[in-house]
């Protein structure tokens, strides 16, 4: 009988990061040589996906290759880094193993390790000198450096703090304060995210408008993959409701009027538009001026074409999402629209949508056509704001307007408001006036009867 010479497959466990069918746990048996035994050399690696440690120094004190590789390339470092155990790592690390073996999809233990959040793993391999796979936007040549990139020794995080629900840190670039992104791990090891990625960071460079957060860079040629944009102290649009509460109809259509142009600004993209698809006060971000920001259309949320992946509410927050979104239905630059029309409705009437119902509930309340109740006085939504808030989170998305109509009505609101402010104002200051007139008269007889005099010769 020939003997079989081909390396076999070991498939039991958690399968390589890079691998097509990663991530799964399949439990076959280990395969076996030609002869009906099980080889030795799968037989380690198995025993290390077993945490056995025993079996693995009995095995490798009998002469077994401790860097045996199977059909992958894969070793018994790789199977003990994505199972995450330590004490495997340590055995066969102490044994001789190789800390960077790659697998045929180029893979280390320590990507492996990053991939399925192995921390001590992680530590353990880079203390014995495993390096970081480079990062899947690098270039060989320096002339193919994208203009936007930075180098990351120029970012100090010296004093760092977490902001925005600790998907951004403060950093300091240049003397300049910074909000870097880091990247997740499941960026670098997906192939179709990283094309997006890059896409997303050609678009980003080109986007100059006052009310949308300025992106001043990105770490691509090195892991981990960064996103630095403009820092704004004054934080977010939902921690600044929290703290003023209802706001003065005049203030709301300020700010809304600041989201709209920003998100037209967004939606008329050329060639293709840009859908926010998360917009919600946490990501509305408030400037020195006090004018408002869209901010956070990053790599998960920025799309330039149709995806089809659905929301879930670990991904966003579900009070802010269209309807369509969640029935997975095909949606367009309308679902921002939607979430524009909560947003408004929370700065008047001071609380978010659906407040008294669980974050779960709320898209099916949405499914079902209910929409928050409008509990704030008539005279707050004044000149058209309720019509227009209804209008904007109608149930058919070609019914909604387009931020650019948006605007239109918003300025005509601004306008008759601030003409209602102005007609207060003046009668108030022209009693003041003739209040001042009289009490300085009652103050000054000669200028009274000089006054009398000269309007007696008048007539």
């Amino acid at each position: 009988m020939e003997m079989r010479t081909t390396p076999l497959r070991f498939a039991l466990g958690k399968q390589s990061s890079l691998a097509p069918a990663r991530g799964s746990d399949r439990r076959n048996k280990p395969e076996v040589d030609s002869g009906g035994e099980v080889n030795p050399g799968v037989r380690l690696m198995y025993l290390a996906n077993e945490a056995d440690l025993d079996g693995i120094r009995e095995l490798l004190d009998s002469g077994i290759d401790v860097n045996f590789r199977d059909i992958d390339n894969r070793t018994a470092l790789h199977i003990a880094a994505c199972q995450g155990l330590t004490d495997v790592v340590a055995l066969l690390l102490q044994r001789g193993a190789e800390v960077d073996p790659k697998d045929r999809w180029g893979s280390t233990p320590l990507a492996d390790a990053i991939y399925y959040k192995n921390q001590d793993v992680i530590k353990l391999l880079e203390k014995h000198g495993a390096k970081h796979v480079p990062a899947p936007m690098h270039v060989r040549h320096a002339r193919e450096v994208p203009e936007y990139e930075i180098d990351p020794k120029e970012l100090d995080f010296t004093n760092s703090v977490e902001i925005d629900k600790g998907t951004f840190r403060i950093a300091s670039w240049r003397g300049t304060e910074v909000a870097v992104k880091k990247l997740g791990d499941e960026v670098l090891v997906d192939e179709d995210k990283v094309k997006a990625f890059r896409d997303e960071l050609a678009l980003l460079q080109k986007i100059r408008h006052p009310n949308v957060v300025q992106f001043l860079g990105a770490v691509t040629q090195s892991s981990p993959m960064m996103i630095v944009t403009e820092y704004l102290p004054k934080g977010d649009l939902r921690v600044f409701l929290k703290r003023k509460g209802a706001l003065k109809p005049t203030t709301a259509v300020r700010f809304a009027l600041d989201i709209a142009r920003g998100m037209s600004y967004l939606h008329e993209n050329k060639p293709v538009p840009i859908i926010h698809r998360d917009l919600e006060p946490p990501n509305i971000l408030r400037d020195d001026s006090g004018h408002l920001k869209v901010a956070d259309f990053g790599v998960s949320k920025l799309l330039t074409v149709k995806e089809d992946k659905p929301l879930n509410c670990l991904e966003t927050s579900c009070r802010y999402v269209a309807p369509e979104v969640f029935k997975h239905e095909e949606y367009d630059t309308k679902v921002d629209v939607f979430s524009f029309a909560l947003i408004l409705q929370e700065m008047i009437e001071g609380y978010p949508p659906f407040c008294t119902k669980q974050e779960t509930e709320v898209p099916k309340a949405y499914a079902a056509r209910d929409r928050p109740p409008f509990r704030a006085p008539a005279k707050r939504y004044t000149h058209g704001l309720r019509d227009l808030i209804e209008e904007c989170w109608n149930e058919n998305p070609a019914k909604r307007p387009t931020f650019r109509q948006i605007i239109t009505k918003l300025e005509i609101i601004h306008n008759s408001l601030s003409h209602k402010r102005r007609w207060k104002v003046r009668p108030l200051k022209c009693f003041q006036n003739i209040e001042a007139m009289l009490r300085k008269d009652r103050s000054n007889p000669s200028s009274r009867s000089g006054s009398s005099r000269s309007s007696r010769s008048s007539i």
